[in-house]
């Protein structure tokens, strides 16, 4: 132990720098839990020993630069689809993104630091309790954006649907803050110490041995569902000329021989056509949504629902001119006839609209989104009916990463459909997506479903556990019955005021503790 402080003493930045960027390793897809609980420690060392705020500061912002640099590599892929912007960009921007993102962590280093420098017990405290609310934090400032909280790395390590449904995904980063904090302790031999951070986890892990308080509804018979990836790369989703073979694509999957009535599922922007009527013409492209719906509805059989996505445009006072677009979830039947449409409400800035757009179009930056004018939130989480088959829950794509932002608590839903476009996420981003999707099913106690063009889609019980996947880069299907709800849970029932509470609660524990010693 002595070499290694002796490091820190002498290159507490670097070390800082390493051991964020080793934390990341044990996110989806490689799953190695216990290099993120080593490097945590580590930057604990680091942190703990700052002789001032400001350093105390830089090194919570070096350990989360590294920590987002690796974890957010795959946004880099996404700039290979951007034919207006060079590719090298991608690096600039997962780059920029980090030292913004760096700044949480670097404030929950801070925060513990100024409470507990003296008293690692109330250092541990206060760096839980920091950690959970700016990671809360990080999901709505600046439109917000949680990618891969940090109690995403539990989930390899097994199962932990009663934890979760009581702090959250946000409480579940405080547990590995104490797990790492507890191999932090026993390497200094602290073991008074270390001996109630013990405790603390031990409490923790016996939470699941009460969920007879909270027990699941009895399994019945869900649904038939069918879930369609039918591999279709971004580099071949809007070129002209391949909507026939891309739809034919998307028909081969789902069409089967039965007569079961059955929930066919489809990904994000599955079509480019538009399926309402009501458009000047010239928007349809010679496919007018009458003719459009009659395709679909020959791909299905008489008591089938098909949920698919696609856009959705708005127009001026006038009627004449499209001044915005929707991305969009519609509801069809076998009947043609739509019963629903939900809209997008987490846009992606940069990706889907561009922030104050006068501005940047006036210096040459409008190249920063595609298109000539910025796609319209919704309202926010809904639940559409199904009739005979319940009640879905409608999040596109990366809007399922919002703990606690998912469901509509007022009209709660039997599932929630998330479809998504991951062909874009390159290897990491898809694993990492599907993880986050896992944990909202935990939480919410509801199953989730994911419908993408090229993986990974998957079929998530209420109890996060993946019943059926079809992997990266691979066209299939999956039928199966849809897997039952939970009543809802604590976390249904009350959202982010559980961890923000728990939050609360390690933070007064650490100034009490602090005073006490005084």
């Amino acid at each position: 132990m002595s070499k290694i402080q002796n490091l820190i003493a002498r290159y507490p930045n670097w070390i800082s720098l390493f051991a964020g960027g080793a934390s990341a390793l044990g996110f989806a897809p490689l799953g190695f839990w216990p290099v993120t609980l080593v490097a945590l420690a580590l930057w604990m060392v680091v942190l703990i020993g700052r002789p001032k705020r400001k350093a105390a500061f830089y090194a919570g912002w070096l350990f989360g630069v590294g920590h987002f640099v690796v974890s957010l590599n795959w946004i880099a892929k996404a700039f290979t689809f951007q034919a207006a912007m060079p590719e090298w960009l991608g690096y600039v921007a997962v780059l920029l993104l980090s030292l913004y993102l760096a700044v949480y962590p670097a404030l929950a280093g801070l925060g513990a630091w100024l409470i507990g420098k003296t008293k690692p017990l109330t250092f541990i405290l206060a760096l839980a309790g920091f950690w959970i609310i700016t990671e809360w934090m990080r999901s709505w400032m600046f439109s917000g954006f949680i990618w891969s909280p940090l109690g995403t790395v539990l989930l390899p390590v097994g199962n932990l649907p009663a934890l979760t449904q009581m702090i959250g995904s946000y409480g579940l980063s405080a547990i590995v803050i104490f797990a790492a904090a507890l191999l932090w302790l026993l390497a200094l031999r602290r073991w008074r110490i270390a001996a109630t951070t013990a405790i603390i986890l031990a409490i923790f892990a016996t939470i699941p041995a009460v969920t007879f308080l909270f027990p699941p509804n009895p399994d019945v018979q869900g649904p038939s569902i069918t879930v369609v990836q039918p591999n279709i790369g971004q580099q071949d989703k809007w070129k002209a000329g391949y909507e026939v073979e891309n739809l034919a694509k998307l028909a081969g999957l789902t069409t089967r021989e039965d007569d079961e009535p059955r929930i066919i599922f489809w990904p994000e922007a599955a079509i480019p056509d538009y399926l309402e009527t009501g458009y000047p013409r010239r928007y349809y492209y010679g496919r007018p949504p009458e003719f459009v719906r009659a395709q679909l509805a020959g791909l299905m059989k008489p008591g089938d629902v098909l949920v698919l996505g696609a856009l959705k445009l708005e127009f001026d006072a006038a009627e004449d001119r499209a001044v915005g677009a929707r991305n969009s979830v519609f509801v069809m039947d076998s009947d043609r006839e739509l019963l629903g449409r939900y809209d997008k409400s987490h846009l992606v800035p940069y990706g889907e609209y561009l922030p104050i757009r006068p501005v940047l179009e006036a210096i040459g930056l409008s190249r920063l989104a595609p298109g000539d004018f910025d796609f319209w939130p919704g309202p926010g989480p809904r639940s559409l009916d199904l009739g005979k088959f319940g009640k879905v829950g409608l999040q596109i794509c990366y809007e399922i990463i919002f703990s606690g932002q998912v469901v509509d608590r007022d009209n709660r839903p039997s599932f929630i459909f998330n479809p998504s476009n991951d062909a874009w996420f390159g290897a990491w981003g898809p694993p990492q997506h599907l993880a986050q999707a896992r944990l909202r099913a935990i939480e919410e106690g509801l199953p989730v479903i994911r419908s993408t063009p090229t993986g990974i889609s998957a079929v998530i019980d209420a109890d996060g556990v993946v019943r059926d996947s079809i992997p990266m880069g691979q066209a299939g299907r999956i039928d199966m019955e849809l897997p039952p709800a939970h009543s809802p849970t604590l976390f249904g029932r009350y959202g982010n005021i559980l961890p923000i509470g728990f939050a609360m609660i390690l933070l007064i524990c650490a100034i009490a503790i602090r005073r006490r010693h005084r």
